[in-house]
């Protein structure tokens, strides 16, 4: 009987240690959901770091391959404009890359709800789209953004972005990699000028 009445005490201890469920939080309302869209939905700080960076600009692109390799360089246009009520920011680019005819288009916004820069690109180069989430802190004239793209060998790529706002005429964006050995270095580097 002694034994009998051990084990019970021991199993109810067990169960007494057991955490209790909490309860499910509680659901918004309709009110309080459409309050929160429409916080989510309006541009704010975030989306005026974007302005300076409207308008038509003349780029000068400098690309290195790998590390070590001689840099090319080239010439083009892109045009941006803040589209959908100042969300977001699009980018229309046309120039040359390695002889070569080349265009692109790209978005960036400010994402209220996960409060950081998100952004995509897709160009004549390929059939994917890249695609960006801020990093860190951002300031007026800097962002910082991770972006990873599948590359024609199907290996996933990730790259370091940083956008660097001088003034309202001049801006640039710079894309670092890691070279098979580990080092980084900058595969990228577009300078735009207001015209």
């Amino acid at each position: 009987m002694a034994k009998k009445t051990a084990v019970r005490s021991k199993s109810k201890s067990k169960q007494k240690s057991r955490p209790k469920k909490r309860p499910a939080p509680k659901a918004p309302s309709q009110e309080e959901m459409m309050a929160l869209w429409q916080k989510a939905a309006t541009p704010a700080e975030g989306h005026r770091r974007l302005e300076p960076m409207a308008g038509s600009f003349r780029t000068k692109s400098t690309f290195t391959m790998t590390l070590g390799a001689p840099a090319q360089t080239s010439e083009g246009s892109s045009e941006h404009r803040l589209v959908l009520g100042g969300r977001y920011l699009e980018q229309r680019y046309t120039g040359s890359s390695m002889g070569m005819p080349f265009e692109g288009i790209g978005y960036t916004g400010y994402d209220n709800v996960q409060k950081r820069y998100v952004g995509s690109w897709m160009d004549s180069f390929g059939t994917g789209i890249m695609n960006s989430v801020g990093v860190g802190r951002p300031k007026d004239d800097e962002m910082k953004f991770e972006s990873e793209l599948i590359e024609p060998s199907g290996n996933k790529v990730r790259f370091e972005s940083i956008v660097r706002i001088q003034d309202r005429d001049r801006h640039s964006y710079e894309m670092w990699t890691w070279a098979p050995n580990g080092k980084r270095f900058r595969t990228m580097l577009v300078e735009y000028t207001r015209v």
